[in-house]
Formats: C-alpha cells, structure tokens, sequence
C-alpha cells in the first residue's frame, strides 16, 4: 500500500492539474513550512543561524526546478550568488554551503547543458569568493549523465563541487567507483524520483542494500562521503562503514532534511558528528514537497490530519 500511495505522490508531483489543487488548499501551507524554511532569503538565513546555535551544518536549496527560459535561470543564479555573499556577510559559510538543481539552471533548455555549466559556475564563483562550497542535486535518470558531465568541467576550476549519486538506479555503484577519488564530495541517497524498473531497483529492500554497498565504496574511497538518509538503519551502516575504513568526524558527515528528524539530528551533532541539515526555501515548493509526501506514509499523515483540523 505505502509503494503505490508513494507512486500515486510522485506522478502527481509533475503534474500541472494536482499542483492547481494541491497548492489552492489554504492548509496545505501550514504543512509545507514544516518542510521549508520560508519563501525569501532572510527565513533561509534565519534557519541556518538557528542551526549553527545547536551545532549543526546546513546546505540551502532556493527551491526551483523545470526552468521555462534563460531569464528565469538567471534569476535563480543571482538569488545563489547573493545568498552566497549574506552568508559571508553574516559570519555563516563557515557552516553553511549551497544546494543545486542544474535544472533551475535552464538544463532543460535547448541549449541547456551550457546554460546550466555557466549558471553554476559564476554561482561556484561566489562560493569560492565566500569561502564555502556548492553540491549539484541530482534528478531523474535522464539528467545523471548531463550533470556528471557539468559537474567534471566545474571541477576543473572548482574541485570541492559535490554531486547527488542515488542508490535506487542499477548505474549507481559504477558512478560511486567512479567518483570515490580524493577530494570528491560525494552525497548518497536513495532516491525521490518514479524511475522505471529498466533503470532502477522497484523494491525497499533491494534500494537499502543497494545503498549499503555504495556507503562501503564511498568509505573505502579516498573523497569524502556525504551519509544522507533518515532511515535508522543505513546510518547505522554509514558509521560502521566509515569506523571500519578508519574515517574521523572530519572526513565524512551525515545529512537530513530540514523539519525531519531533528532530534537525530541534535543527537549526532552533541555525540561529535558532523550533521548537515537541507534547507529548502522560496515560493516554488510543489514539487518538493510532495516528493516528501512520498518518501514517508508518516508525512502523509501529518498532511491528513492537518485537513482534517482545519
């Protein structure tokens, strides 16, 4: 039941006509701010200051995707450079780095994936300039080899980018080996996207095991793994697999989203662990947020009840 509830959520998550409905319910954004920051700059800003109190990383992530024309990408890359330089300004990049979707990038675009690289580096630009880094956030399938191939030209200038690799695609062991060199910032998932049984594994269990043999690659790897997952049991197996790999809190961290677990989040931070925490913020959060519908019936029925209670 909980597979096709989360296959209904993330058909439903392109489209159009439930996007209308969905964000027209006044609750729904009662909801929403649970899984995002705020709709401007200075909620994201608020957020990772909060953090930082408690000890916690924070990666931000101006929420976008499915770019319609090159103004648009522009917009999205000089909101990026500016957030970069209030970090700088307000004394935060030291714990704060940003999150990308090369699609708001204009990737999609004909002529996207130029658009997309130069978008990214004038933003990789200003994060060298405040003195943190950028990760490309990785998408459907039909993306992967466009941003690996963004992503080696960016490194080129700028070798601390760090990429998205998501357990659930069969590719995703051979992109790990790939990328598992030192200095390669690496973050594991397991994936939000509806991916076809030709590309990707279908069940839980096969996606979990899938993801284990990646944390060992990444950890038996020289570059520096990036453990991202709420589910008890793979970061049992992150610390087991950097513990074996003779790995320090320097070298690794572990990484959940904002609104979402965050007593495990304060908990691996007092325990001396590096925790990273994604911040969405801005005004397009559709799609986002129903991805986080999808990934757990337990936010489902957070969505529910507040419906019911209104």
């Amino acid at each position: 039941m909980a597979a096709v509830l989360s296959s209904v959520l993330l058909k439903a998550s392109r489209s159009p006509l439930a996007r209308r409905a969905v964000t027209a319910i006044p609750v729904t954004r009662k909801v929403v701010d649970r899984f995002v920051a705020g709709e401007n700059q200075a909620a994201a800003i608020a957020a990772v200051r909060a953090l930082k109190a408690q000890g916690l990383y924070a990666t931000l992530d101006h929420l976008g995707e499915d770019t319609t024309d090159a103004a648009q990408a522009a917009a999205i890359r000089d909101s990026y450079v500016a957030l970069l330089g209030r970090l700088s300004a307000e004394g935060l990049a030291d714990v704060a780095e940003v999150s990308v979707k090369l699609s708001a990038l204009g990737q999609a675009l004909p002529g996207g994936e130029q658009l997309a690289q130069d978008n990214a580096h004038a933003i990789c630009e200003a994060a060298a300039a405040a003195g943190t880094t950028v990760t490309l956030d990785m998408e459907d399938h039909t993306t992967i080899d466009s941003t690996l191939r963004i992503l080696k030209v960016l490194r080129e200038d700028f070798p601390w980018v760090g990429t998205v690799l998501q357990s659930m695609l069969h590719r995703t062991e051979q992109d790990c080996r790939d990328l598992a060199y030192p200095g390669s910032r690496v973050r594991l998932v397991k994936g939000a996207y509806a991916e076809p049984a030709s590309v990707a594994h279908q069940d839980k269990p096969e996606v979990d095991a899938a993801y284990e043999r990646c944390l060992e690659i990444l950890m038996a790897g020289g570059g520096y793994p990036m453990v991202a997952s709420h589910d008890s049991r793979m970061i049992r197996a992150g610390r087991g697999a950097a513990s074996a790999h003779g790995r320090t809190a320097s070298d690794h961290e572990f990484q959940m989203l904002y609104g979402i677990r965050q007593d495990e989040q304060l908990k691996a931070a007092r325990a001396g662990e590096r925790m990273r925490v994604y911040i969405p913020f801005g005004t397009d959060w559709y799609g986002y947020f129903m991805r986080r519908l999808a990934e757990r019936p337990a936010n489902v029925a957070f969505f529910l009840r507040a419906l019911v209670g209104r």
